[in-house]
């Protein structure tokens, strides 16, 4: 499946001789410095530095035309366009749903689990399992089930490590983001769920055309830098593309980037970064070695720590079902 990819008006470029500035991604040259030399035993120094900085290149020549994606995302694609028809009813749904076995399948099974089915009366057609978990779960499930058929794809095995470890951090992001939408504000948690799923869709996106070349395929530590420097502004492209609300793509912008604890939770934008940040969204300082918890994320463990218990139990029923 392929999407045009444009400027999406965030991180405007500001210097042209970096030629990853033509999509609109701004890359920090020196990051290339700092990965470990274990990528290339044969290269080193300026010379290392130029052959990641090639890479880069040609995935920013990529990245300018168009965005590559399994074709499996043209299921979502189908559905949300279903899902997203106020015309449609149930039954027309649960058609458009059955025709993709494993989204049924699990979608059947999130249906009968302990979250969504507390009294135990076990459903087998989709179509109660549909009115069971309401259309927008079905839409996030949806997403959740070929995300972690994209983590498990044959082609992810060199990036196995860093794939999982983002694919249980959006699990986490997604359970705390309906928790705190739930509990600590009006915002619709469903809604709130969705967004915290895909926030790091830009990492998987880099991941996934990663994989597509032979240079990167082995070199996962300057993998993890381009994920470092490009996932939050690939994502909002991404997002823009696959058609998500603005107020989603808008909650996953800068979701990183360490700013003062709100002390209201007044958008989806707060929740979504709260969310992020309880649930390790400051994996990009454990990459780079600085194991020292930022004064920012101790505020915020201290304030909303006393939610983590039933993030966790979410979580791992999420994680269950779409397993």
């Amino acid at each position: 499946m392929r999407f045009s990819i444009g400027n999406s008006g965030h991180k405007q470029a500001t210097r042209a001789s970096n030629p990853t500035h033509k999509v609109g991604f701004l890359f920090n040259n020196d990051a290339m410095n700092t990965a470990e030399s274990i990528d290339d035993k044969d290269k080193k120094g300026e010379a290392l530095k130029n052959q990641r900085f090639a890479m880069l290149t040609d995935i920013a020549k990529e990245l300018s035309g168009e965005v590559v994606f399994p074709t499996y995302f043209d299921a979502v694609l189908r559905l949300r366009k279903v899902l997203n028809d106020p015309d449609e009813s149930i039954a027309n749904i649960a058609h458009a749903v059955s025709v993709e076995p494993l989204i049924s399948a699990k979608l059947l099974q999130l249906a009968n689990s302990v979250v969504f089915n507390p009294d135990g009366r076990e459903l087998v057609d989709l179509k109660s399992a549909i009115l069971r978990l309401g259309l927008n779960t079905v839409r996030t499930s949806a997403l959740s089930i070929v995300m972690a058929q994209l983590v498990r794809a044959k082609g992810m095995a060199e990036f196995s490590e860093i794939t999982h470890r983002l694919w249980e951090h959006s699990i986490q992001t997604a359970a705390a983001a309906n928790v705190i939408a739930r509990r600590l504000t009006n915002k619709n948690a469903d809604e709130a769920m969705l967004a915290g799923l895909i926030h790091d869709l830009g990492a998987f996106y880099m991941l996934y055309r990663a994989t597509q070349y032979q240079e990167l395929r082995h070199r996962p530590d300057s993998v993890k830098y381009l994920i470092i420097q490009w996932h939050e502004s690939i994502g909002v492209s991404l997002l823009n593309a696959l058609g998500l609300p603005n107020e989603i793509v808008e909650a996953t912008i800068d979701h990183d980037h360490m700013r003062a604890t709100p002390k209201t939770i007044r958008t989806l934008t707060d929740v979504i970064y709260l969310a992020n940040m309880l649930c390790g969204g400051h994996f990009e300082w454990l990459m780079q070695g600085q194991t020292e918890l930022p004064l920012e994320l101790a505020a915020i463990e201290e304030k909303y720590g006393h939610l983590r218990p039933e993030i966790d139990a979410l979580a791992t029923e999420m994680a269950s079902s779409f397993a």
